[in-house]
């Protein structure tokens, strides 16, 4: 199908725009954007903002990717298929993302960042500059990963989140904090200390208060974690049955 590019839209005549693409009024594509097939990109958005510390000319966004208005993506960075987001939506330069990675609505991702398969954020997260994030974690609202141990400086240390890991709302993590696989931090934690694999971490400041196989579902009485026994929705069906061999009903 061709393109659907609104009137008001400026695409630069070097973006690369795949198959049945639609850009929106007063969206702004600069030179070096490449957009997947069957992508759809909203009202007010600015892709491909030219940043010095960007280390390439290049942004790229896999097929079937969402960005919704008012969103700012900068130059040097690239996503795998699946991208969705918010509105309002800030990404700095050299930022990877791989492929289903949810992006929701005022979060603010500085930049030199680095987000494995199927991250999903919800509303206004802040990630510090050079945080790793794992496959398949959870970030909720109000979450902040800092990144400066004396601010202001000029050391960054990113923080670390493993695969399978949640962070509940309004948490902090302080810089260079590793959260182990599948740990669970518990909503408005001061994370000061590394979270071991499979952990609960709560409190200001935050402490280790066990496994996470010990919480159960107050209705079901089952245990909640791993959150993959038994929360699949939004997945692709090839994780889905890995995880129906690894805990099955």
């Amino acid at each position: 199908m061709p393109n659907n590019i609104h009137v008001s839209a400026i695409v630069s005549p070097n973006a690369v725009l795949g198959a049945n693409v639609e850009v929106g009024p007063f969206t702004v594509i600069h030179d070096g954007v490449k957009i997947g097939d069957d992508s759809v990109v909203g009202s007010h958005c600015e892709l491909g903002c030219p940043s010095r510390l960007a280390g390439s000319d290049t942004l790229v966004f896999g097929s079937n990717t969402l960005i919704r208005s008012h969103s700012v993506f900068y130059v040097g960075s690239k996503f795998g298929d699946g991208l969705v987001t918010g509105h309002r939506v800030t990404v700095r330069e050299d930022t990877v993302g791989g492929e289903g990675l949810q992006i929701g609505t005022l979060c603010d991702i500085q930049g030199h960042c680095e987000f494995g398969e199927y991250v999903k954020m919800q509303s206004n997260v802040f990630i510090g500059k050079k945080s790793k994030i794992g496959d398949y974690v959870w970030i909720f609202p109000y979450v902040v990963l800092t990144n400066d141990p004396h601010p202001p400086s000029e050391v960054l240390i990113g923080c670390v989140v493993e695969d399978y890991a949640a962070i509940a709302t309004k948490s902090v993590v302080l810089p260079g904090v590793r959260i182990g696989k599948g740990a669970l931090v518990g909503a408005m934690t001061l994370v000061k200390e590394d979270v071991p694999q499979d952990t609960i971490c709560v409190g200001v400041p935050g402490s280790n208060v066990g496994p996470t196989d010990r919480i159960r579902h107050s209705v079901t009485k089952e245990k909640c974690y791993p959150w993959r026994r038994h929360f699949r929705r939004g997945y692709p069906n090839e994780i889905v049955e890995e995880w129906e061999k690894e805990f099955p009903s």
